[in-house]
């Protein structure tokens, strides 16, 4: 490569110097100047070869250091690539003052979950653990256990549930179908309204006129890009603690709401059945009917919204009938509603308030003149340091008048009345 350079140059030399040898021969130092030239072009081109070796050289070490020190390329994910785990555990420290007066006009402390749950106590009411799988993108399956622990006194146990188990098949958005334990189309949707859940279950929840989720068949989906949701459940009507078969028919709960713009939603749900006790060994005398109604607005600072339920025949389904009645009869109902706000003064802080007014029977206690009903109401602020955690400072008040109801704060009531008061700092952690 060189000597092609070599005579290349020296062509070069000779054609520009051709003018010159036209006028005069070269002498032997004209000849000589034009080697030591060449010579000085072939040190130089020598030079620039090596500087060039040297920089590959160094280059290479780089590129070696680099390959050392950079990771190993993962290999392709194995099953735990598509499987994710959450948790959401609720959590309080408060006081709890329980009273009960009965018709005589005297007050105590309340002694209907077997022990005064009064005084301060710290409680994990909930954790939950979530783990979810996905096949590909038409099947799922999730798992998520419920551990549930000793809750204002009236228990001293720690269970652990299944709450949800299914398998999931999504053909498109409009039809997904669920199989096994699944959220159910009322309670889990209304609390994501709610978006108070840590405080308090919502309406119908906490007064025990539904629950969140059950075992079956579950079928939802939505249009127009949410404009327009759905959701149908056919299941056994125990709820998500009770897998044994012990009932010979189905019960169904459906929902169907809409977002005519998107702060804005309304949504009607109903339930019909036996609430799993239809079978050879029990009588049942009575079928079970609710209605749910719902309408709520919310956007980041801004949350408001109304509910509803009328239920039918909810607790006596197996209630004795009286002689020469018809099978449907006597019948209960009961109905309730409820109304709750939040306003978020700044992305972390928040004051919230509810009300709930529930009538929970028909049915008069013996030697007891006024009807049954019940006042709730919460009132707090909450603090979100991060996303994952919600604090709050609450109280809450409940009121029961002529009968005892039994809420997931335990027994409320009383033949007059009893009340029912807690203060105290409730959060959330969510991951």
């Amino acid at each position: 490569m060189i000597s092609r350079f070599s005579k290349a140059l020296l062509a070069c030399t000779v054609l520009t110097a051709a003018p010159a040898f036209a006028q005069a021969a070269p002498t032997a130092d004209d000849i000589a100047a034009l080697r030591a030239q060449i010579d000085a072009l072939k040190s130089e081109v020598e030079q620039l070869k090596a500087s060039q070796a040297t920089q590959a050289e160094q280059v290479a070490k780089v590129a070696t250091q680099v390959q050392v020190t950079s990771p190993a390329k993962k290999d392709a994910a194995g099953w735990w690539g598509s499987t994710s785990i959450s948790g959401k555990a609720y959590l309080n420290v408060s006081h709890i003052n329980q009273t009960t007066t009965n018709l005589a006009g005297v007050t105590s402390d309340d002694v209907l979950n077997h022990g005064s749950p009064n005084g301060v106590e710290t409680e994990l009411k909930r954790f939950y653990i979530g783990i979810d799988h996905k096949f590909n993108d038409v099947f799922s399956a999730n798992l998520t256990t419920d551990f549930r622990y000793g809750t204002n006194g009236t228990s001293n146990d720690v269970l652990v549930y299944v709450k949800k188990a299914y398998l999931q098949a999504k053909l498109n958005p409009a039809f997904t179908i669920r199989v096994g334990a699944a959220d159910l189309p009322w309670v889990p949707f209304d609390e994501g309204v709610y978006g108070y859940r840590f405080v308090e279950n919502t309406l119908i929840d906490r007064t025990k006129f539904g629950t969140s989720s059950d075992w079956g068949v579950h079928i939802l989906g939505g249009f127009g890009n949410g404009l327009v949701n759905y959701q149908v459940s056919a299941i056994d009507g125990n709820g998500y603690k009770t897998l044994t078969r012990n009932t010979n028919t189905i019960d169904l709960e459906g929902r169907i709401d809409v977002h005519p713009i998107k702060p804005i939603v309304l949504a009607v749900g109903g339930y019909t059945g036996k609430r799993g006790k239809s079978n050879d060994a029990v009588d049942v005398n009575h079928s079970v009917t609710r209605f749910n109604a719902l309408a709520a607005y919310t956007d980041k600072r801004v949350r408001a919204g109304v509910e509803y339920f009328h239920a039918k025949n909810w607790n006596n389904v197996t209630t004795a009938l009286e002689p020469g009645t018809a099978p449907d009869t006597p019948n209960d109902s009961s109905h309730g509603w409820s109304a709750f706000g939040s306003f978020a003064f700044t992305p972390a802080i928040s004051a919230f308030a509810r009300y709930d007014w529930v009538k929970p029977t028909e049915v008069r206690v013996s030697g007891v003149t006024g009807d049954p009903k019940g006042n709730y109401f919460n009132v707090g602020v909450s603090y979100k340091p991060i996303a994952p955690i919600d604090i709050a400072l609450v109280y809450k008040h409940d009121r029961v008048n002529n009968t005892i109801f039994d809420t997931t704060n335990g027994k409320i009531g009383g033949l007059d009345h009893g009340k029912y008061d807690e203060f105290g700092i409730f959060s959330q952690l969510v991951f």
